[in-house]
């Protein structure tokens, strides 16, 4: 499928792993120009050349954390006008005891999955409205619409972030700009590989693999039967970056295997 994208400027925040990266190659295969950011930066410059090299693309890497101030200003000088943003973050830990959670967790959570993507979108729609085009998408969680115990500093501040991009989808279509979410469920990505000793933890577990799986597959009961991996996401995030969808504004897309049970 043709995307109509070719020649686009593309930022994807959070693009050197996981569902950000499987996005960003697949904007670079519908030939945008692309940036990717992110905080590690072996990882990122690796990211960028492998994607460079393997789609004939152009692809920039922003050493930035866009959660902080500093952060996001080193991506606005890096990439000022893009066409198509797209903002995923790495997962917070999984929480363990509710109670145990403290203000500064809580601030922390904020900053990062409410805040980043909220300053990141502020800053770019001014200059997408003039030019009278622009998509903006956000990869965020269902457990912004699933409220699940052990992701709490990540479910409610995402689900603070859908209504602030519904709100304001609706105010900024008539531009032909749009801003769409999806929300992924259970993944197997290098984030979610990286926080099995704290997925252990909040479940009072062994920190044994073989353990750790059986205790997933039984307590997210995924009808599809397996956690997905980035590449199962993917090319609807590129659709919603696309020409492709005009019409879909304020939407939040789940894509998690069937596994949250809501008409809605």
């Amino acid at each position: 499928m043709d995307l109509r994208i070719a020649g686009k400027k593309a930022l994807m925040a959070g693009g050197s792993a996981g569902m950000g990266r499987a996005t960003a190659e697949r904007l670079a295969e519908a030939g945008v120009e692309l940036y990717i950011s992110a905080r590690r930066e072996e990882r990122l410059i690796k990211a960028a050349k492998e994607i460079s090299q393997t789609y004939a693309t152009t692809v920039t890497p922003i050493v930035a954390d866009s959660s902080t101030d500093e952060g996001r200003a080193i991506l606005f000088a890096a990439c000022p006008d893009p066409d198509i943003v797209a903002i995923t973050i790495k997962p917070p830990d999984p929480n363990g005891d509710f109670l145990q959670v403290t203000p500064e967790m809580w601030r922390e959570s904020i900053e990062i999955t409410l805040l980043g993507p909220i300053e990141i979108m502020r800053h770019y729609i001014p200059q997408m409205k003039d030019k009278g085009w622009g998509r903006l998408l956000n990869i965020a969680t269902f457990s912004a619409k699933n409220p699940m115990i052990w992701r709490l500093m990540s479910g409610p501040a995402r689900s603070a972030l859908i209504n602030y991009t519904a709100s304001v989808s609706r105010e900024i279509a008539q531009y032909g700009v749009n801003i769409n979410n999806i929300l992924p469920g259970m993944f197997a990505t290098e984030g979610s590989e990286e926080n099995t000793a704290a997925y252990a933890k909040a479940f009072g577990l062994e920190l044994d693999n073989d353990v750790i799986a059986e205790h997933f597959q039984q307590h997210n009961k995924i009808p599809a039967g397996f956690a997905a991996n980035a590449d199962d996401m993917a090319p609807m995030a590129a659709l919603l970056c696309s020409p492709l969808s005009r019409y879909i504004v304020g939407q939040n897309i789940v894509i998690d295997g069937g596994q949250h049970n809501s008409l809605f």
